[in-house]
Formats: structure tokens, sequence, C-alpha cells
């Protein structure tokens, strides 16, 4: 197994203040932005390695069970992405106070093999 794995960052929702009229933020919706490569903090697509943990921290009024049933749902989907020798791999938490001009939010961070892509880069560079 890749000996190189750092933390990958996400936040959701990364759209501008004037189309917060437009978007509909839900848990899903969340969860799925998070978890793109769009909405990483590093140039590295997270579908080119392997999560080893993972954390979603959830702010805003939201319900636990959908919570919980959306990481059961990312990790029954995306099993090849994850490590299959740590179980219990995502853990989800929930702040019910959303973040000063939104309604909710969701931040990301993956300890993932898929940071090797940004070192080659920058490797190849010097």
């Amino acid at each position: 197994f890749p000996r190189l794995h750092f933390f990958l960052v996400g936040f959701a929702p990364l759209t501008s203040a004037r189309s917060k009229d437009y978007r509909v933020m839900n848990v899903p919706e969340l969860t799925q932005q998070a978890f793109d490569a769009k909405n990483m903090m590093c140039a590295a697509d997270p579908r080119h390695g392997r999560y080893l943990t993972c954390a979603m921290m959830f702010r805003g009024k939201m319900s636990s069970k959908e919570v919980d049933d959306q990481m059961m749902n990312i990790v029954s989907k995306n099993s090849s992405y994850f490590v299959e020798w740590i179980p219990n791999n995502m853990k989800a938490s929930i702040c019910d106070i959303p973040p000063v001009g939104m309604q909710m939010s969701s931040v990301f961070i993956g300890n993932s093999t898929a940071i090797q892509e940004a070192c080659k880069r920058v490797a190849d560079m010097f």
C-alpha cells in the first residue's frame, strides 16, 4: 500500500453569495459536493487514490438520521475508494449553529493517497 497519504480538505457549498437564492441545500447535496474533486482545497482528484479515513462536519439545522444515512450511502456506493482493512472509517458530526450568511454547510477531511498527484507534479517540476 502506498506510504504517501495526507489529508484532503473539502467544503460545501462553494458558490457565490448571489446564487444562494437559486440553490437547494440539503444533506445529500452537501455530501455530494464535499466529496467532489472540484470542492477539494488541493489539486488532487480523490478518485485516483483511496481513503484511509474520512470525517464530515455539518453545520445547520438537519436530522442526524439523514446524516447517518448519507454517510452509509457514500461508503456503500463508493466502497472501492475506501480501504477495506479499516472498518468504520467514516465519521460525521453535526453543529446546529449554521455559519454566518448560510443555512447549512459541510466540511470534509479525508486521509487519502490521491495526494500523490500533487507531490508528483512538484517533483517533476524540480
